[in-house]
């Protein structure tokens, strides 16, 4: 070759090369030109005498060689060619290399249970780890900080999305509110131009107040008096006007369910009744009063 000729031109030393040049084998230019390219040898016998040099003859445990073409595919139940496996098409290809692979499986499988070499693995077989635990832990821990790591972000995504809610919740209840202002500010201008006789606005306070004085009654009702409350009631009274809380009204002085003729009268009593009257409205004597101003002294 040209690249050949040119390593041994240049491992030459200058006389050569000048007794090569006065006799005209050295052509002008870089390169060197041949005139006839090298012939091709296949040499067989060269090849077999470096393969049985290498070869070892081994059982075929040893080697666990299989060289077989595609299985038999379930769907067609025919066995595709090597000469119909586009190269083109990575489905067919990947297919053709599976469909060699399972066919090695099934010739070999059977060859070894033969053989009596077991091919599953035991239930209580136990490998060494490739990695320490000590790895093992610091990958876990890796995995528990990316784990956690996730998890924040995905509060931190909920809160934002709350919080977004939270003031478009607060914006349209004060759009709801500058809404409410205006219809009330043009009913009462309405209302002064003499347009309408009447503000709505009013009657639905009115409405709504009392509705909430009710339901504030009955929860009262329902909840009752605290214990302190009730004892300052049963001490000193349930409140109110002091003043006058005796007088008759109306209906206290036509009310006559309770009057007893016999009581009012003193009839029906008795002499004992009498006596018991006048017994309290007796005049203490002369020596009692005397003591009484003593004391009074």
């Amino acid at each position: 070759s040209d690249s050949e000729s040119g390593s041994e031109d240049s491992s030459l030393s200058d006389s050569e090369l000048q007794e090569a040049f006065s006799r005209g084998d050295l052509k002008p230019g870089l390169n060197v030109v041949l005139e006839e390219r090298p012939k091709r040898r296949n040499d067989t016998n060269g090849l077999k005498q470096c393969l049985s040099e290498f070869k070892q003859q081994l059982a075929w445990v040893e080697r666990l060689d299989v060289t077989l073409g595609q299985a038999v595919d379930p769907i067609s139940q025919s066995a595709s060619s090597k000469d119909g496996v586009d190269p083109e098409n990575d489905f067919q290809r990947e297919m053709s290399f599976y469909r060699q692979a399972q066919a090695a499986v099934l010739e070999a499988l059977p060859r070894l249970r033969k053989l009596q070499v077991p091919t599953r693995r035991p239930d209580d077989y136990f490998a060494e780890m490739a990695k320490s635990d000590q790895q093992m832990q610091k990958i876990r821990q890796k995995l528990k900080s990316k784990q956690e790591a996730m998890e924040r972000s995905e509060k931190a995504k909920q809160l934002r999305a709350m919080r977004k809610y939270g003031k478009k919740v607060q914006t349209e209840i004060l759009q709801k509110r500058q809404k409410e202002k205006k219809n009330m500010l043009n009913a009462v201008k309405k209302y002064q131009k003499g347009l309408s006789d009447k503000l709505d606005f009013l009657d639905e306070e009115q409405t709504s107040s009392q509705g909430n004085k009710k339901g504030s009654g009955s929860q009262q009702i329902k909840k009752g008096p605290n214990a302190k409350r009730r004892y300052k009631n049963q001490k000193f009274g349930f409140g109110g006007k002091k003043k006058g809380s005796k007088w008759n009204t109306k209906e206290s002085f036509n009310d006559i369910s309770s009057f007893r003729p016999s009581v009012a009268h003193n009839k029906g009593a008795g002499k004992a009744g009498k006596r018991g009257k006048k017994a309290l409205n007796k005049r203490p004597g002369k020596r009692a009063r005397q003591k009484m101003k003593n004391r009074a002294r």
